[in-house]
């Protein structure tokens, strides 16, 4: 392919956690680019920047667009390889794509390219190890939250559980969904079925976190979880939180031994 023909991407990239990192930013990305272009004698054909959207993934706008371009360039370039993907599975799938259309990888920093047999045998050990430090940057933030658990438990990133509002770093309470909860709890010491109050709930049209229908697994949820008598469990941590409760603590033992009796698999009894 002649060098002075080359029609290049641009295709920069930074997560939310890339924002503060000198030399990660999109315009200092871009510039770099735009200057090794030039250097080379390629032509722009077409800048992609995804900002604020992890490597991990492939649902990225500008990605998804440049992809759905690929006619119109004839070699990727990025500054980094882990700008383009974190995920050695993902990368390789990528580059089967741009050997069927015959396109080029470029990743500047590391002066590597697809062209040459030792370009894709290094670009792949390299890609591999951007994927191992994602996954050791993962173990230790898991590593994290369970010190955390063990230590005093809190809010360990989990979604807003029904019953409650997020507010100011704080669950407090929500007191329609609150109500209902206590309304779950009651029928279920009354001898009624989840299946029963799943039915029930549907048919009084109560409402649900995001506007849906009830289900059995979502009832069965909020019996076995020790959150709703005021601790916060993570794994096989539990911990007394600072969060008004709904239900009392023998409620949610109760609960839990009916669960046993019927054959089900309760939740952790939390006073035994």
């Amino acid at each position: 392919m002649d060098a002075q023909n080359i029609r290049a991407a641009l295709y920069t990239r930074v997560s939310t956690e890339d924002q503060a990192k000198e030399g990660f930013s999109l315009d200092a990305q871009l510039e770099k680019l735009r200057a090794y272009c030039t250097a080379r004698g390629w032509e722009n054909a077409g800048e992609y920047v995804d900002e604020g959207y992890s490597g991990r993934k492939i649902r990225r706008p500008a990605y998804k667009k440049m992809m759905e371009d690929i006619d119109k360039w004839d070699a990727l370039l990025v500054i980094k390889m882990d700008r383009i993907h974190r995920n050695s599975k993902n990368f390789m799938l990528m580059m089967e794509d741009l050997n069927k259309k015959k396109k080029e990888f470029v990743s500047m920093m590391e002066s590597l390219d697809t062209s040459t047999a030792m370009g894709r045998f290094v670009m792949d050990i390299i890609q591999r190890i951007a994927q191992l430090e994602s996954e050791q940057i993962g173990e230790r933030v898991y590593i994290g939250m369970e010190q955390k658990a063990k230590i005093n438990g809190g809010m360990l990133g989990f979604n807003i559980p029904y019953g409650y509002d997020y507010v100011n770093g704080k669950l407090e309470l929500n007191k329609t969904e609150a109500e209902i909860v206590r309304q779950i709890y009651s029928w279920y010491l009354s001898g009624k079925s989840t299946g029963k109050i799943t039915k029930m709930l549907n048919e009084d049209q109560s409402p649900t976190k995001k506007g849906g229908f009830w289900a059995k697994k979502t009832v069965a949820a909020i019996l076995k979880n020790p959150l709703y008598c005021g601790y916060i469990r993570w794994e096989e941590y539990v911990n007394k939180s600072d969060h008004d409760p709904i239900i009392a603590v023998q409620d949610f033992d109760d609960v839990q031994q009916l669960f046993a009796s019927h054959g089900g698999h309760p939740a952790k009894f939390l006073s035994k």
